[in-house]
């Protein structure tokens, strides 16, 4: 019965998406694909496949013992799965698949784990795979439910996860026993309840509740009796992150925002219930861990999106900033005092650097493969810092192109999804190609953006909307007035939410942008709240309003971009995955239709491959040629 389940789901599911891409009346739209002719290495500018192709890990984690680091990479055209051993030696891929979207290192350093969807719907199904890529198994099977992975427990012989099989849309939370490999619910939720790290040498596991966008509260929850005791419930919400445990179990340390604007690494102790800060700053202290059995305490210092990188010697209470080239960094580390550190910045999409911890001597174990791109060419972006007309201080990365003759540059501003998400100096293959076509780029952090403190993230929540939208336009008059780029030529990108923004501020400001560009953004608010995925629900709850109360129906009904599209007098770029659980791909077909009959100039990528994201490397391409190809066209 339940394989036949199964199959009826797959098979509505796949009706409902052929129906989609067999409805949509103009088959132009649907991406062929390209020959990936990169043109010669010394080409000026390089084509923009060549950023695609520049590739490093994507995300890395070292096993407990320090002998392997596993990390992630679309070297292949998919996001597979590859591992590296720490004493030397050649990378080895082991998944071969249409591609993974996480993983995770089982407590016996033997074995992974690691979960894969169906062409971007999200609906993962969780894999187990032997170090040396011999021996995998099923553990979960795919279904019509989204899940989320928690963590295991200490032995390796249970794990945790939500997932909203129950009636798909409350993330409940299991329990899944390797040995029988049978799942069982351990709480019944309402809305966003995510399981995180397991107590040591117990049944009791930490649970989140998402509290909006940038919030959450922190449980104790039994896996045994379902007894679920509140640690954090702060009248004004706060951020509960990268929990992590003493190996006793007497205590954990975590991030905080509850004492202020940023986060702060604070210790909890499970017996007197009491909470100490144990590191603070003017800026975000993130991706806290624990090595070498307890001894070092590492994190991360977010400073204006570039990070440093601390540590504090618990025996001999001395702490210290250890030098990395600049970027942003994920950390995993061993038991013997190994820091594995991937690092992503404007000038690598991957490297992996070994640290030892005793004598903080450095090995570089992966560099990334910059597919021929000369690094003199890369650009930096500058931290800017300017006012919003009603006086909110806005921030961003500004990639400025070298001068060439004595017109400045035009500019696009690139808006980053979220919208509690940061622009940080990261790889930025777009900006990089742009930059060498004489054309600057503003990766903006509007209001509503995580990085400068909790009450900035939350200047755009539910009526505060559009003056995140005002934002863009106050950054052009910053750039005009700023004087290093031509603001009369200038577009905005962006996507998810920041194809949403693009889609507003380009009706509800038709005169101020000369281009645009939505990817995956939304058009209309009701129909996207109503019909959000369960993963968004819980949040969009106080980020945008309860969509079920009729206040907040009006409220989107008359402030969706689908309203003022027909203000648009721009040229339009739109992209889309057909299988986008999140915004549905009706929202861009609105846009592109309502357009398309004002005769607008528009150019729509409507992807049946993909989902909220575009991950395979032939689609990427397609995708940032046509994008480049439109921007030099009219910029």
């Amino acid at each position: 019965m339940f394989k036949r389940n199964l199959i009826l789901v797959f098979i509505g599911f796949f009706f409902t998406n052929f129906l989609q891409a067999a409805e949509w009346p103009y088959p132009q739209d649907t991406p062929e694909f390209e020959a990936l002719d990169v043109g010669l290495a010394g080409d000026s500018p390089v084509d923009i496949s060549r950023y695609l192709l520049a590739n490093g890990p994507l995300s890395a984690a070292m096993s407990a013992d320090g002998k392997y680091i596993a990390y992630s990479t679309r070297i292949t055209g998919r996001r597979q799965l590859w591992i590296l051993s720490v004493s030397g030696g050649q990378a080895r891929q082991l998944t071969f698949g249409n591609g993974i979207s996480f993983f995770r290192w089982h407590p016996d350093s033997q074995t992974l784990l690691y979960g894969a969807d169906n062409n971007g719907d999200e609906r993962e199904a969780y894999y187990s795979i032997s170090t040396d890529g011999l021996k995998e198994t099923s553990v979960l099977t795919s279904s019509n439910a989204f899940r989320e992975f928690g963590a295991f427990n200490q032995q390796g012989t249970q794990f945790t996860y939500a997932s909203t099989e129950r009636n798909g849309r409350d993330f409940d939370l299991y329990v899944h026993d390797l040995t029988s490999n049978r799942s069982k619910m351990i709480y019944q939720a309402k809305f966003g309840f995510f399981p995180d790290a397991w107590r040591p040498g117990t049944n009791q596991i930490l649970v989140t509740q998402t509290r909006g966008e940038d919030a959450n509260n922190l449980y104790i929850l039994d896996t045994e009796s379902s007894d679920m005791v509140t640690i954090f419930k702060p009248k004004i919400a706060a951020a509960y992150e990268d929990m992590y445990w003493l190996k006793d179990g007497s205590g954990f340390y975590f991030t905080a925002n509850q004492n202020g604007e940023m986060k702060q690494i604070q210790f909890y102790d499970v017996k007197s219930a009491e909470t100490k800060v144990i590191a603070a700053a003017d800026f975000d202290l993130e991706n806290v861990i624990l090595c070498a059995e307890d001894r070092y305490l590492v994190w991360t210092e977010n400073q204006n999106g570039f990070y440093q990188l601390h540590l504090l010697d618990k025996k001999s209470n001395t702490r210290q900033q250890l030098n990395l080239r600049p970027g942003t960094y994920s950390l995993s580390c061993s038991k013997s005092g190994q820091l594995a550190v991937k690092i992503n910045g404007p000038d690598t999409p991957g490297e992996l650097v070994k640290i030892n911890l005793k004598n903080f001597t450095q090995q570089s174990l992966l560099k990334a493969n910059m597919a021929g791109i000369d690094a003199k060419s890369i650009n930096f972006p500058q931290v800017v810092n300017f006012a919003s007309r009603d006086g909110i201080q806005l921030q961003g990365m500004l990639y400025l192109p070298e001068k060439v003759g004595t017109a400045l540059p035009p500019v696009v501003i690139d808006i980053h999804g979220g919208p509690t998400a940061q622009s940080k100096a990261s790889w930025q293959p777009l900006a990089q190609y742009l930059t060498g076509k004489g054309v600057a780029v503003l990766d903006i952090n509007v209001r509503g953006s995580t990085g400068f403190g909790k009450t900035y993230a939350r200047l755009d929540n539910q009526e505060k909307r559009l003056d995140s939208v005002r934002d863009l336009v106050d950054a052009l008059a910053w750039l005009k007035a700023d004087g290093r780029v031509d603001a009369s030529r200038a577009a905005a990108i962006g996507g998810s939410y920041g194809g949403y923004m693009v889609n507003a501020v380009m009706g509800a400001y038709p005169d101020a942008f000369a281009a645009g560009a939505s990817f995956v953004g939304v058009a209309d608010w009701v129909k996207a709240l109503q019909g959000a995925s369960p993963g968004l629900k819980a949040s969009d709850l106080i980020e945008y309003g309860d969509i079920r109360e009729a206040k907040w129906q009006t409220f989107y009904a008359e402030n969706s971009p689908i309203n003022t599209v027909n203000k648009i007098k721009a040229p339009m770029f739109f992209q889309h995955g057909v299988n986008d659980p999140r915004d549905p791909v009706t929202e861009s077909d609105m846009m592109v239709k309502a357009l398309r009959k004002k005769n607008i100039d528009v150019t729509y990528l409507r992807f049946e491959d993909e989902g909220h994201s575009i991950s395979k490397l032939e689609n990427r391409v397609i995708f940032y040629r046509k994008l480049a190809t439109f921007l030099e066209q009219h910029l």
